[in-house]
């Protein structure tokens, strides 16, 4: 699924700017909580959706195919600096760390994590071959960063599709010794006899979950744990609720609880903390960090103020 429209890094930005998006706290969800339910023309997006409307439509692979095609230029995304400073763990992964970054769109974070360290390498999936395409493009072309043997993308609808087992094959998942037959067809990253890749020790998932129909996330989440290493790591980042962008929807446009469909076909839901901790616990994994990133910035061309709110998480993968 590719990354979220409008969500934070995509634009261009002066250094002030991006250094204030760092777990940045410029006002108090709370205060904006109480802003936005006293608020009467906000009243819709608080109220439950009615159980007799039609369920979500189908996950909108396709429209994040047409977006892309739309933005082939490359330009709509900036490259992800912040995240950095968000997950310092890029930073300090151990030699050869494998990273999978769910989602990948044009490869704006998969060029901040290939310029960290030359011992990442990173696997990246899409819905989109056209994307894949453009991130292949991108992420080759740009400058101090050597992506040889670093960088896989690879064609996969997570909201509907399972791993390949050469990230983690089953054998391995469940022994950690011995021989095991070899697959007959080997992937072309796949050293001679090696049956996978065993497994991934950092999964990215930036702007990605919330374009996923709610009833769908969970499913999503268990299928990304499956090919994490006992102890790796969930980065997470995704769009808050009361974010200046959902207060933007109109009525027509939910399409359930926190969950609305752009004009273009593309979806989005908004998290609060307490819907994060729910689906990571379920899926198995361990809260390390989760908190809300509220950013006050100011329109340039009307000067109005807007105030962005992120979800900012780390989960962990149990050792046994």
């Amino acid at each position: 699924m590719a990354a979220a429209m409008d969500g934070g890094g995509e634009r261009e930005s002066t250094k002030h700017e991006v250094d204030a998006e760092y777990h940045c706290h410029d006002f108090d969800w709370e205060d904006l909580r109480a802003d936005v339910e006293a608020n009467p023309s906000f009243s819709y997006h608080l109220s439950p959706f009615p159980t007799t409307t039609a369920s979500p439509p189908a996950p909108p692979s396709e429209a994040w195919k047409s977006f892309h095609r739309r933005h082939a230029s490359g330009k709509f995304f900036k490259e992800r600096r912040y995240l950095l400073k968000e997950f310092p763990e890029l930073l300090n992964s151990k030699e050869c760390a494998k990273v999978l970054e769910v989602g990948c769109g044009n490869g704006s974070t998969v060029v901040s994590i290939l310029r960290c360290s030359p011992s990442i390498t990173v696997y990246a999936c899409d819905c989109s071959e056209d994307t894949l395409l453009k991130a292949n493009e991108i992420v080759f072309n740009t400058q101090g960063v050597d992506a040889k043997d670093r960088f896989h993308p690879f064609l996969l609808d997570v909201s509907r599709e399972v791993f390949p087992d050469w990230l983690f094959c089953n054998w391995c998942q469940s022994s950690d010794s011995g021989h095991h037959n070899m697959r007959k067809e080997q992937p072309i990253l796949l050293k001679e006899n090696q049956c996978c890749i065993h497994g991934i020790d950092v999964i990215t998932m930036i702007f990605t979950l919330s374009a996923i129909p709610y009833d769908m996330m969970l499913a999503t989440l268990r299928r990304c744990v499956s090919v994490l290493k006992p102890g790796g790591l969930i980065l997470f980042r995704d769009y808050g609720i009361y974010d200046m962008t959902m207060l933007r929807f109109l009525p027509h446009q939910r399409v359930g609880f926190r969950e609305y469909i752009r004009a273009d076909r593309t979806f989005s839901y908004y998290f609060s903390l307490d819907t994060v901790r729910e689906l990571f616990d379920a899926a198995g994994l361990l809260e390390l960090e989760l908190e809300y990133c509220c950013v006050r910035s100011v329109n340039r061309k009307n000067g109005k103020n807007m105030r962005r709110v992120w979800v900012h998480g780390k989960f962990q993968k149990p050792t046994s």
